[in-house]
């Protein structure tokens, strides 16, 4: 689970921000929104971040599938260079490295992961577990004149001369050790337990993302149990009582022939059942059935789901019913959305105030990101209304809008 995450000069984000996972002392709904993975440490298992367009909340998920592909899906040629950009309003800071910080739990052990880098390598990496204090697992530096990485290990990490050696030659400037880590036949203990973590960080969902294709394989595979797919379908209210995978020759645009797999839903109507193809469902069904999906991995393994436009094509009861589904039946996974559903704030029975992010702009253009719990008494009482709060902008976050009238020039004819 991820304890903080921090971002500093990526794209619209210039100064340090973080996002902290680490519940509050509040009691509200413990059961549903916080688990204790080892005592003392009581997180959280959801963050929703609210925020004006254009005001970085979509970043910080951003940033953090750049960190799982910078590990997970490393650059192969050395050549190559990272496609993202600093922050652009500053011409100091655009030409500074960028940073990157997170904390997080794996196998009750707490692990501390820097890395700064640039668009052309990693400059700096560390990681630190802490067994109970820190100790560093390794440091890296990179030869930016020779374009060949260093790694000093920590002096209780257990590593041979020709195994160190053979970790340097597979990591390149621009990939982290980590990812080299996993194209090495060595074994650190501390280091596998830190990769294994990140090949749990699910990559980024967004509203254009196409989730039938991952699902209706996962299903396929035994992966996603169909039937609890179903079940979470049916309890949403869809009316969809089975669902058939198979594989077609579809034509395509180019008049070539090839072999696609096909999703079908059985819906019951009048006693009679009819067979709709996935293609002609409705927007909702569609992500809906991704969402069942998800809700079933995360229901059973541990899993960190960053999903942007959380509310996208989806019902505001449906919506409110996939997170209570999730804070029900989830035991160790997260989720991370970003939303502009602020009706939800409404819910005070529902929520809490600590699961709450806001991220506004700042005078330099820069992005701020802070949590509703920050609010002392003088803002949010107990029985203040968190949602007429935010509508009059008390908390921020909220687009700064002018006037509807435009003045439009005369063109000449």
């Amino acid at each position: 689970m991820i304890i903080n995450f921090s971002v500093q000069n990526f794209h619209c984000i210039k100064d340090k921000v973080t996002l902290s996972f680490e519940a509050t002392s509040s009691k509200e709904l413990e059961e549903y929104y916080v688990v204790e993975p080892k005592p003392g440490l009581r997180l959280l298992k959801l963050g929703l971040i609210y925020g004006a367009n254009a005001s970085g909340k979509t970043t910080v998920l951003k940033a953090l599938e750049f960190l799982r592909k910078m590990i997970s899906e490393p650059l192969q040629d050395k050549t190559e260079v990272f496609d993202f950009e600093a922050f652009l309003l500053d011409m100091k800071v655009r030409y500074e490295n960028t940073f990157f910080t997170i904390e997080f739990i794996e196998g009750k052990i707490k692990y501390l992961y820097e890395i700064e880098f640039n668009y052309k390598s990693v400059i700096n990496e560390k990681l630190y577990f802490f067994n109970p204090n820190k100790a560093l697992v390794y440091k890296r530096t990179t030869d930016i004149e020779k374009q060949l990485t260093e790694v000093e290990f920590g002096n209780k990490i257990k590593i041979s001369r020709e195994q160190k050696a053979v970790l340097e030659a597979n990591t390149l400037w621009n990939n982290t050790v980590l990812s080299g880590y996993m194209k090495t036949n060595v074994e650190v203990y501390e280091m596998r337990q830190a990769a294994q973590w990140f090949a749990g960080l699910n990559w980024l969902v967004t509203p254009q993302t196409n989730l039938k294709e991952t699902t209706t394989w996962d299903i396929h595979e035994e992966r996603i149990n169909k039937k609890n797919v179903i079940s979470i379908l049916s309890k949403a209210d869809f009316n969809i009582s089975d669902i058939s995978i198979g594989d077609e020759l579809m034509k395509k645009s180019d008049g070539k022939v090839a072999l696609e797999r096909t999703t079908n839903f059985a819906h019951n109507q009048n006693g009679e059942t009819f067979i709709i193809p996935y293609e002609n469902e409705s927007e909702g069904t569609k992500r809906y059935y991704g969402f069942s999906g998800l809700l079933d991995l995360m229901i059973k393994h541990e899993l960190i789901v960053p999903i942007d436009e959380l509310a996208s094509s989806l019902h505001p009861e449906l919506l409110k019913h996939f997170l209570l589904t999730f804070l029900v039946n989830s035991k160790k996974s997260q989720l991370i959305a970003t939303t502009h559903y602020r009706e939800l704030l409404m819910e005070k029975d529902i929520f809490r105030n600590d699961v709450v992010w806001f991220t506004e702009k700042k005078e330099d253009g820069g992005t701020d990101l802070y949590s509703l719990a920050d609010f002392d008494s003088s803002v949010i009482r107990n029985t203040s209304s968190i949602y007429n709060a935010y509508k009059i902008g008390k908390l921020g976050a909220v687009p700064n809008l002018s006037d509807y009238y435009i003045e439009l020039e005369d063109v000449e004819a």
